[in-house]
Protein backbone atom coordinates (compact mmCIF):
# COMPACT_ATOMS: atom_id res chain seq x y z
CA UNK A 1 0.00 0.00 0.00
CA UNK A 2 1.39 3.17 -1.20
CA UNK A 3 0.34 6.99 -0.41
CA UNK A 4 0.28 9.12 -4.00
CA UNK A 5 -0.66 12.77 -4.23
CA UNK A 6 -2.26 14.95 -6.51
CA UNK A 7 -1.14 18.27 -6.28
CA UNK A 8 -3.67 21.47 -7.38
CA UNK A 9 -2.35 25.01 -8.57
CA UNK A 10 -3.60 28.20 -10.36
CA UNK A 11 -0.32 28.76 -12.30
CA UNK A 12 0.15 32.41 -13.62
CA UNK A 13 2.61 33.36 -16.13
CA UNK A 14 5.74 33.52 -13.59
CA UNK A 15 7.65 30.41 -13.82
CA UNK A 16 10.26 31.19 -10.81
CA UNK A 17 6.78 31.94 -8.89
CA UNK A 18 5.23 28.89 -10.17
CA UNK A 19 8.21 26.88 -9.35
CA UNK A 20 7.94 27.62 -6.09
CA UNK A 21 4.59 26.93 -5.44
CA UNK A 22 4.91 23.96 -6.86
CA UNK A 23 8.05 22.80 -4.20
CA UNK A 24 5.82 24.09 -1.37
CA UNK A 25 3.22 22.04 -2.45
CA UNK A 26 5.61 19.34 -2.95
CA UNK A 27 6.78 19.39 0.04
CA UNK A 28 3.10 19.62 1.60
CA UNK A 29 2.72 15.99 0.14
CA UNK A 30 6.11 14.62 1.28
CA UNK A 31 4.96 15.38 4.73
CA UNK A 32 1.22 13.70 4.31
CA UNK A 33 4.14 10.66 3.59
CA UNK A 34 3.32 10.51 -0.74
CA UNK A 35 5.89 8.41 -2.21
CA UNK A 36 4.25 9.23 -6.28
CA UNK A 37 3.18 12.97 -6.88
CA UNK A 38 1.16 14.39 -9.73
CA UNK A 39 1.60 17.97 -10.85
CA UNK A 40 -0.72 19.64 -12.82
CA UNK A 41 -0.84 20.79 -16.34
CA UNK A 42 0.94 23.94 -17.30
CA UNK A 43 2.20 24.06 -13.74
CA UNK A 44 4.92 25.58 -14.63
CA UNK A 45 3.34 28.48 -16.93
CA UNK A 46 0.25 29.68 -18.01
CA UNK A 47 -0.20 32.94 -19.43
CA UNK A 48 -2.61 35.11 -21.61
CA UNK A 49 -1.79 32.94 -24.99
CA UNK A 50 -0.93 29.65 -25.72
CA UNK A 51 1.99 31.39 -28.03
CA UNK A 52 3.58 32.82 -24.91
CA UNK A 53 4.28 29.08 -23.92
CA UNK A 54 7.15 29.04 -26.97
CA UNK A 55 9.08 31.68 -25.00
CA UNK A 56 9.31 29.28 -22.25
CA UNK A 57 9.93 26.18 -24.25
CA UNK A 58 12.78 23.73 -23.02
CA UNK A 59 14.89 21.48 -24.88
CA UNK A 60 13.89 18.09 -24.69
CA UNK A 61 15.86 16.80 -21.72
CA UNK A 62 17.46 20.12 -20.10
CA UNK A 63 15.80 23.33 -18.94
CA UNK A 64 14.55 24.86 -15.40
CA UNK A 65 11.69 23.80 -15.31
CA UNK A 66 13.34 20.03 -15.76
CA UNK A 67 16.01 20.82 -13.49
CA UNK A 68 13.01 21.29 -11.08
CA UNK A 69 11.85 18.14 -11.28
CA UNK A 70 14.51 16.04 -10.85
CA UNK A 71 15.67 18.01 -7.97
CA UNK A 72 12.59 17.77 -6.46
CA UNK A 73 12.11 14.17 -6.85
CA UNK A 74 15.89 13.36 -5.40
CA UNK A 75 15.69 15.83 -2.99
CA UNK A 76 12.15 14.66 -1.46
CA UNK A 77 12.88 10.43 -2.58
CA UNK A 78 9.85 10.53 -4.62
CA UNK A 79 8.52 9.59 -8.12
CA UNK A 80 7.48 13.05 -9.92
CA UNK A 81 4.89 13.33 -12.59
CA UNK A 82 5.85 16.91 -13.86
CA UNK A 83 2.71 17.72 -15.59
CA UNK A 84 2.67 19.26 -18.44
CA UNK A 85 6.43 21.00 -19.95
CA UNK A 86 6.47 23.23 -23.11
CA UNK A 87 9.54 20.98 -25.22
CA UNK A 88 10.65 22.55 -28.32
CA UNK A 89 9.82 20.36 -31.38
CA UNK A 90 11.70 20.24 -34.77
CA UNK A 91 8.97 22.93 -36.42
CA UNK A 92 10.01 25.89 -34.71
CA UNK A 93 6.28 27.55 -34.56
CA UNK A 94 5.26 24.64 -32.56
CA UNK A 95 5.80 22.87 -29.07
CA UNK A 96 4.98 19.58 -27.43
CA UNK A 97 3.20 19.43 -24.38
CA UNK A 98 5.18 16.78 -22.22
CA UNK A 99 4.38 14.76 -19.28
CA UNK A 100 7.59 13.64 -17.57
CA UNK A 101 8.02 11.12 -15.40
CA UNK A 102 11.03 11.18 -12.79
CA UNK A 103 12.24 8.57 -10.21
CA UNK A 104 13.09 8.73 -6.65
CA UNK A 105 16.77 9.05 -7.51
CA UNK A 106 15.80 12.76 -9.73
CA UNK A 107 16.18 10.29 -12.93
CA UNK A 108 13.95 10.87 -16.22
CA UNK A 109 12.38 7.29 -16.73
CA UNK A 110 9.54 8.31 -19.40
CA UNK A 111 8.21 11.17 -21.23
CA UNK A 112 4.86 11.60 -22.58
CA UNK A 113 3.48 13.72 -25.56
CA UNK A 114 0.47 14.62 -25.19
CA UNK A 115 -1.51 13.03 -28.14
CA UNK A 116 -4.90 14.94 -28.51
CA UNK A 117 -5.20 18.42 -28.95
CA UNK A 118 -7.89 20.87 -27.63
CA UNK A 119 -9.24 22.26 -30.60
CA UNK A 120 -12.76 23.19 -29.45
CA UNK A 121 -15.27 25.77 -29.51
CA UNK A 122 -17.73 26.29 -26.23
CA UNK A 123 -20.94 28.06 -27.33
CA UNK A 124 -22.68 28.42 -23.71
CA UNK A 125 -19.27 30.84 -22.32
CA UNK A 126 -18.49 31.53 -26.19
CA UNK A 127 -14.75 30.31 -25.69
CA UNK A 128 -12.14 28.82 -28.04
CA UNK A 129 -9.56 26.92 -27.64
CA UNK A 130 -7.02 25.96 -30.94
CA UNK A 131 -4.34 23.81 -28.96
CA UNK A 132 -3.24 22.47 -32.38
CA UNK A 133 -1.89 25.63 -33.60
CA UNK A 134 1.09 25.69 -31.21
CA UNK A 135 0.92 21.84 -30.34
CA UNK A 136 2.25 18.82 -32.04
CA UNK A 137 0.20 16.15 -31.41
CA UNK A 138 2.13 12.85 -29.94
CA UNK A 139 1.55 9.29 -31.42
CA UNK A 140 2.69 6.75 -28.46
CA UNK A 141 1.41 5.97 -25.65
CA UNK A 142 3.47 5.41 -22.41
CA UNK A 143 3.26 2.96 -19.66
CA UNK A 144 6.05 2.13 -17.24
CA UNK A 145 6.98 0.12 -14.50
CA UNK A 146 6.94 1.69 -10.83
CA UNK A 147 7.05 0.76 -7.23
CA UNK A 148 3.38 1.14 -7.00
CA UNK A 149 2.39 -0.34 -10.21
CA UNK A 150 2.46 0.05 -14.07
CA UNK A 151 1.93 3.71 -14.43
CA UNK A 152 0.30 5.05 -17.36
CA UNK A 153 0.75 8.54 -18.28
CA UNK A 154 -2.39 11.18 -19.76
CA UNK A 155 -3.03 14.41 -20.52
CA UNK A 156 -6.28 16.68 -19.66
CA UNK A 157 -7.95 16.32 -23.16
CA UNK A 158 -7.09 12.84 -23.52
CA UNK A 159 -9.81 11.59 -21.25
CA UNK A 160 -12.08 11.87 -23.35
CA UNK A 161 -10.79 9.34 -25.45
CA UNK A 162 -11.53 5.73 -23.80
CA UNK A 163 -9.49 4.16 -26.50
CA UNK A 164 -6.16 5.45 -24.99
CA UNK A 165 -6.73 4.42 -21.88
CA UNK A 166 -7.64 0.54 -23.28
CA UNK A 167 -4.35 0.86 -25.37
CA UNK A 168 -2.73 1.58 -21.90
CA UNK A 169 -4.24 -1.32 -20.29
CA UNK A 170 -3.30 -3.81 -22.44
CA UNK A 171 0.26 -2.92 -21.62
CA UNK A 172 -0.38 -3.37 -18.54
CA UNK A 173 -1.38 -0.32 -16.92
CA UNK A 174 -2.41 -0.23 -13.50
CA UNK A 175 -2.25 3.01 -12.24
CA UNK A 176 -2.88 6.49 -14.59
CA UNK A 177 -1.84 9.94 -13.67
CA UNK A 178 -4.07 12.54 -15.39
CA UNK A 179 -1.88 16.26 -15.47
CA UNK A 180 -4.75 18.32 -16.58
CA UNK A 181 -6.79 22.11 -16.68
CA UNK A 182 -10.03 21.73 -17.65
CA UNK A 183 -12.20 24.80 -18.17
CA UNK A 184 -14.63 25.45 -15.42
CA UNK A 185 -17.79 24.91 -17.90
CA UNK A 186 -16.55 21.76 -18.92
CA UNK A 187 -15.43 20.81 -15.49
CA UNK A 188 -18.54 20.93 -14.08
CA UNK A 189 -20.22 18.84 -16.80
CA UNK A 190 -17.66 16.13 -17.10
CA UNK A 191 -14.81 15.96 -15.40
CA UNK A 192 -15.87 13.72 -12.03
CA UNK A 193 -17.86 11.33 -14.82
CA UNK A 194 -14.87 11.04 -17.21
CA UNK A 195 -12.47 9.95 -14.21
CA UNK A 196 -14.40 7.97 -12.46
CA UNK A 197 -15.24 6.20 -15.76
CA UNK A 198 -11.69 5.65 -17.14
CA UNK A 199 -10.94 4.08 -13.64
CA UNK A 200 -13.72 1.96 -13.55
CA UNK A 201 -13.95 0.57 -17.09
CA UNK A 202 -9.82 0.00 -16.84
CA UNK A 203 -10.14 -1.41 -13.29
CA UNK A 204 -7.22 0.78 -12.67
CA UNK A 205 -5.90 3.34 -9.75
CA UNK A 206 -6.36 7.24 -11.04
CA UNK A 207 -4.90 10.11 -10.27
CA UNK A 208 -6.30 13.26 -11.68
CA UNK A 209 -4.06 17.25 -10.49
CA UNK A 210 -5.63 19.66 -12.53
CA UNK A 211 -5.72 23.47 -12.21
CA UNK A 212 -8.30 25.15 -10.09
CA UNK A 213 -8.81 28.98 -10.32
CA UNK A 214 -8.25 32.07 -12.30
CA UNK A 215 -5.93 32.84 -14.56
CA UNK A 216 -4.45 36.19 -16.06
CA UNK A 217 -5.96 35.07 -19.50
CA UNK A 218 -9.34 35.48 -17.99
CA UNK A 219 -9.52 31.72 -17.83
CA UNK A 220 -10.98 30.01 -15.04
CA UNK A 221 -10.54 25.92 -14.81
CA UNK A 222 -12.26 23.35 -12.82
CA UNK A 223 -10.12 22.30 -10.07
CA UNK A 224 -11.66 18.86 -8.30
CA UNK A 225 -8.36 17.26 -8.14
CA UNK A 226 -9.48 13.79 -6.81
CA UNK A 227 -8.01 10.02 -6.78
CA UNK A 228 -10.20 7.55 -7.60
CA UNK A 229 -10.30 3.42 -6.96
CA UNK A 230 -10.49 0.41 -9.61
CA UNK A 231 -14.52 0.39 -8.34
CA UNK A 232 -14.79 4.18 -9.34
CA UNK A 233 -14.90 5.28 -5.31
CA UNK A 234 -14.03 8.90 -4.91
CA UNK A 235 -11.16 8.06 -2.22
CA UNK A 236 -10.10 11.69 -1.97
CA UNK A 237 -10.45 14.96 -3.56
CA UNK A 238 -10.07 19.24 -3.34
CA UNK A 239 -12.21 22.16 -4.86
CA UNK A 240 -11.08 24.87 -6.20
CA UNK A 241 -7.60 26.73 -5.18
CA UNK A 242 -3.90 25.47 -4.68
CA UNK A 243 -3.69 22.58 -2.56
CA UNK A 244 -2.76 18.92 -2.17
CA UNK A 245 -4.43 15.54 -2.04
CA UNK A 246 -3.80 12.21 -0.96
CA UNK A 247 -4.96 8.60 -1.07
CA UNK A 248 -3.69 5.33 -0.27
CA UNK A 249 -3.36 2.91 -3.70
CA UNK A 250 -3.38 -1.02 -2.69
CA UNK A 251 -2.13 -2.94 -5.20
CA UNK A 252 -3.05 -6.10 -3.70
CA UNK A 253 -6.99 -4.58 -3.91
CA UNK A 254 -6.71 -3.75 -7.19
CA UNK A 255 -5.84 -7.40 -8.40
CA UNK A 256 -8.60 -8.53 -6.35
CA UNK A 257 -10.92 -5.89 -7.62
CA UNK A 258 -9.54 -7.43 -11.13
CA UNK A 259 -10.17 -10.67 -10.00
CA UNK A 260 -13.47 -11.13 -8.64
CA UNK A 261 -14.91 -8.63 -11.28
CA UNK A 262 -12.99 -10.08 -14.42
CA UNK A 263 -14.30 -7.35 -17.21
CA UNK A 264 -11.20 -6.70 -18.70
CA UNK A 265 -10.94 -10.78 -19.50
CA UNK A 266 -14.60 -10.47 -21.05
CA UNK A 267 -13.68 -8.40 -23.34
CA UNK A 268 -15.15 -9.46 -27.04
CA UNK A 269 -13.92 -6.45 -29.27
CA UNK A 270 -10.29 -5.41 -30.31
CA UNK A 271 -9.49 -1.88 -29.70
CA UNK A 272 -7.86 -0.86 -32.93
CA UNK A 273 -5.87 2.28 -33.30
CA UNK A 274 -5.53 3.71 -36.85
CA UNK A 275 -3.25 7.09 -37.80
CA UNK A 276 -2.94 8.77 -40.99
Amino acid sequence: MTIVAAIQMASGPNVQANLDQAERLITEAVAQSAKMIVLPEYFSFMGKTDQERMICAETDGDGLVQRFLSEQSKKHGVWLVGGTIPVKSADASKLYASCMLFNDAGERVACYHKIHLFDVHLDESDESYHESQTTVPGDETVVVDTPFGRLGLAICYDLRFPELFRTMVNQGMEICAIPSSFTALTGKAHWEVLVRARAIENLCYVVAAGQGGYHVSGRETYGNSMIVSPWGTVLNHIGKGAGVVVAKVDKSYMERTREHFPALTHRRLACKITTD
